[in-house]
């Protein structure tokens, strides 16, 4: 039986007794600004129970308790990422599909992976899998196309992502497949790019309509899902972070994650949402786990709570949803996904029902209409206590970032275009006044809002460290590529806050997580680094995790030190290498 099977009624009363864990001897930031720094913790019954000095937890040592000497090692609570996708980084790779294994690859590259795959595994069957740039092949002067892929690959069908996933390439044989031709209606939620005269299609199929291709390939298996999920579980918590959203998912999602669960291995807290509409994949039972069917993957460390919208597109298809046309453009404005009326009724409705709406909006006149919507759920329904979450926020409207605040909306941001890097660089396509204010934290924490990370995985790494340290600076982490980025930094409280109690408000539970207090979920990390004691720059990006613990429990444990006792770790060892 899994601990967290072990309940016990919160209504239970008596002396507190003997903690089952004590920590002390160490630095401890809380990010409770009544006693931001402490010494010591006392845990039992998967909270804390003493939080301050040696002397205020040395009553609580019994017998049994567990007592560690943390020998003035930094801690603080444990992280949240709140937009990632482990099955669509991992699945494809274990379910055998193409893996191209370069950030940047060029179209010779592209091409020789998709004939190797193709000679190691022959047949007719799918050539599918990940990735290409798009913006390679236009420095290349190439067009990504079907044409391209027909070249050398005419008689198997072949479809493969872009980095973005914004869109995905495919050849003549996917489409035929698919059933998709000059005749194939556009979805509302997507577009396929076609010839401007005959309107056959040229084999880029943008946002939601490759879902089309998808519904055409065999669907992901149940083991290759269980296991992206159990290793993206893992390495988060061996990367600190207590507390997830995994982003679109579907029944089979669904099963895989609550398999994971009932084996003890779901060692993070974890919000699924429901798509919406078919952006990646099909979802067949939608409706069913709206209605209600949801709830029966519901644990303490699970729940489908949520909707993923796709309200707009992406940088790089030039179909994220502007508030006014695009560079260059004399009148287009990007593409939105969704009507008006139907973002506000589907807000309105889905707000009524407590579900959370996860809604992706990169452009600024995407984020302009969701918060629309929510200020109609709230004139519609009242407070409904439901904190709906603006995904990506690439680019916000400065008269919207006090909205955040007054709607309670969570403004989310992604860290793929938080500082200088090649690929950085490629999304840089707003125009100079738009990427001034990209990614714009520091406006919104100044309204009074509160601000998020998604590492958004897999267009950007997992590793939430990474965007840890680029918040504060808004610099390349590795120093490969110098000078600060568009965009004001934050500080390193502001940061630590961002991560911590910020993400248990996104989950509705800043009340019983996301800091060091008495009655709170006992859940903290212990580094290898005190974040205060040296600069952020290239000092916070490679942070390694020693102990990482949610609700008492020892999830992570790098160096043994909980080995044979009643606390060993779920995990140890090596993490998954990504």
């Amino acid at each position: 039986m899994a601990k967290s099977d072990q309940y016990l009624s919160s209504n239970i009363a008596g002396a507190i007794g003997a903690a089952e864990l004590v920590l002390f001897n160490g630095r401890i930031y809380t990010v409770n600004e009544q006693q931001p720094w402490v010494e010591a913790v006392a845990i039992k019954h998967g909270r804390f129970v003493a939080v301050g000095s040696y002397a205020d937890v040395q009553p609580l040592i019994g017998e049994r308790t567990r007592v560690l000497d943390l020998n003035g090692r930094f801690a603080m609570p444990g992280l949240y990422d709140m937009h990632t996708h482990p099955d669509l980084a991992l699945a494809p790779g274990y379910s055998g599909d193409l893996n191209i294994g370069l950030d940047d690859p060029t179209p010779e590259q592209v091409k020789q992976a998709v004939l190797d795959y193709a000679a190691a595994n022959p047949g007719e069957g799918w050539i599918y899998g990940q990735y290409f740039v798009r913006y390679t092949f236009k420095q290349a002067g190439l067009g990504a196309d079907r044409e391209w892929l027909d070249s050398f690959m005419p008689d198997r069908p072949v479809a493969i992502l872009d980095r973005s996933w914004g869109c995905m390439m495919v050849n003549s044989k996917a489409l035929e497949l698919a059933g998709i031709d000059a005749d194939t209606m556009d979805p509302r939620h997507g577009y396929i790019e076609r010839d401007s005269v005959t309107g056959v299609p040229n084999g880029i199929l943008v946002d939601g309509a490759y879902a089309l291709i998808h519904a055409a390939m065999p669907p992901t298996p149940q083991h290759a899902l269980q296991r992206a999920y159990r290793e993206g579980v893992q390495f988060q918590s061996g990367h600190g972070v207590v507390g997830t959203k995994y982003v679109h998912v579907c029944e089979h999602r669904l099963n895989a994650l609550k398999a994971i669960d009932q084996a003890g291995e779901l060692t993070v807290r974890v919000e699924a949402a429901i798509s919406w509409q078919d952006d990646i994949f099909p979802v067949k039972r939608r409706w069913e786990l709206l209605a209600g069917e949801r709830h029966f993957y519901r644990s303490a460390r699970l729940n489908a709570n949520a909707v993923k919208f796709h309200f707009d597109g992406t940088h790089e298809s030039r179909s994220s949803y502007l508030s006014s046309v695009w560079p260059g453009e004399t009148s287009w404005r990007g593409h939105l996904n969704l009507t008006p009326e139907h973002i506000s009724d589907m807000v309105v409705d889905m707000d009524r029902k407590g579900v959370r709406v996860i809604a992706h909006c990169t452009g600024d006149g995407a984020s302009d209409l969701f918060l629309d919507a929510v200020a109609e759920a709230r004139r519609r329904n009242g407070d409904s206590g439901v904190r709906h979450q603006c995904a990506h926020s690439t680019t916000l409207l400065d008269a919207n970032l006090e909205r955040f605040a007054q709607l309670q909306v969570t403004a989310e941001f992604s860290p793929v275009g938080w500082f200088p890097s090649s690929f950085a660089n490629a999304r840089t396509v707003f125009g100079e006044e738009r990427m001034q204010r990209a990614y714009n934290f520091k406006g919104v924490l100044d309204a009074g809002g509160v601000a998020v990370m998604g590492t958004d995985w897999p267009v950007s790494s997992i590793n939430p460290w990474i965007g840890f340290e680029a918040m504060i600076t808004r610099e390349n982490p590795f120093g490969s590529e110098e000078g600060s980025f568009y965009g004001n930094p934050i500080t390193l409280e502001q940061a630590i806050r961002v991560m911590t109690i910020n993400g248990a408000w996104c989950m509705g539970m800043e009340d019983k997580a996301g800091s060091i207090e008495v009655g709170k979920s006992a859940d903290l990390i212990v580094l290898d680094r005190d974040l205060f004691a040296r600069s952020a720059k290239g000092n916070i990006h490679d942070t390694q995790v020693q102990l990482t613990l949610l609700e008492g429990e020892v999830m992570w444990d790098r160096q043994g030190e909980f080995n044979n006792t009643d606390h060993a770790a779920v995990w140890q060892g090596e993490l998954p290498n990504f």
